[in-house]
């Protein structure tokens, strides 16, 4: 792929693929008729897209993840679920594409760099933190809304956050479901560089640059490092993990998930019945 070459389109053109320096792959998330909320293809691709990316052939040596139109992404798209059969849907794009998307970010060999154009928001500021570094415009809002839908989030979800930002800021994160803004989000750490509009782009690929120059085993060894020292951090008992599981999978069959994305969408407060 040239640098000079147009972008490639994938998930019927909600994913695009370029690359803008020497070992620089770019993935851009392009779904503005949703916010760019990430659905099953958007997913898939991204998923395939690494693995093919992952090959020694391939040359890349940094990847920068994306949005367009102003957006990086609000989190996946289980907001036009019907009603009816709810539950296993919403279940199936979250745990399933979803996951193996993070998954496949997180196991790339490489750095990983998340570029913020805009707002935030949920999944996408997993998909953002699945990435080794966060660039962001200085004016965006940053947040996780499960309190405002009824939604018990992901326990492996919530160990992200928690070896990024820890405990206290986690709890504010999740408990309240407010947005931050940008300043607050890099005194927290959840975004590493912010930039303003005009240098927002040319800051991120500079980083690329600089990370796809450094010395290519090292950079491959100190992510593997860094990763297995939280990994070796975060052992649940499989009796633990799997009650945390069901936690989650009740609240994907409860009626306050509903009623919450009901009232989101509506812009009122919600009714909640605690079931």
């Amino acid at each position: 792929m040239s640098s000079s070459a147009p972008p490639r389109e994938l998930a019927d053109g909600k994913l695009l693929i370029d690359e803008p320096a020497d070992g620089v792959v770019r993935l851009t998330i392009s779904n503005p008729a949703k916010r760019n909320a990430l659905d099953h293809p958007i997913l898939d691709a991204i998923s395939a897209t690494l693995a093919e990316l992952g090959q020694p052939s391939a040359g890349a040596r940094c990847i920068v993840v994306t949005g367009a139109h102003g957006m990086f992404s609000a989190g996946y798209d289980i907001g036009e679920i019907p009603t009816e059969g709810f539950e296993e849907r919403a279940e199936k794009l979250v745990a399933h594409p979803f996951t193996e998307a993070i998954d496949a970010l997180e196991a790339f060999a490489y750095p990983t760099v998340a570029m913020l154009p805009g707002h935030t928001i949920g999944g996408g500021l997993e998909l953002a933190l699945a990435c080794d570094l966060r660039v962001s415009l200085d004016v965006v809002k940053l947040g996780m809304p499960p309190a405002k839908l009824g939604l018990v989030y992901s326990h492996t979800g919530l160990r992200r956050f928690i070896d990024a930002i820890g405990v206290p800021r986690t709890r504010e994160l999740f408990l309240l479901g407010k947005y931050i803004d940008a300043p607050t989000a890099l005194s927290w750490g959840l975004v590493n560089r912010l930039a303003p509009a005009e240098r927002l782009e040319a800051l991120t690929l500079e980083i690329a640059a600089e990370i796809a120059g450094n010395a290519p085993l090292a950079q491959k060894g100190n992510k593997r490092v860094i990763a297995e020292l939280l990994r070796a951090e975060s052992q649940l008992t499989a009796e633990t993990e799997s009650e945390l599981i069901e936690l989650r999978q009740a609240s994907f069959a409860s009626q306050d998930i509903r009623e919450g994305m009901r009232a989101f969408a509506e812009k009122r407060p919600a009714r909640w019945r605690g079931e």
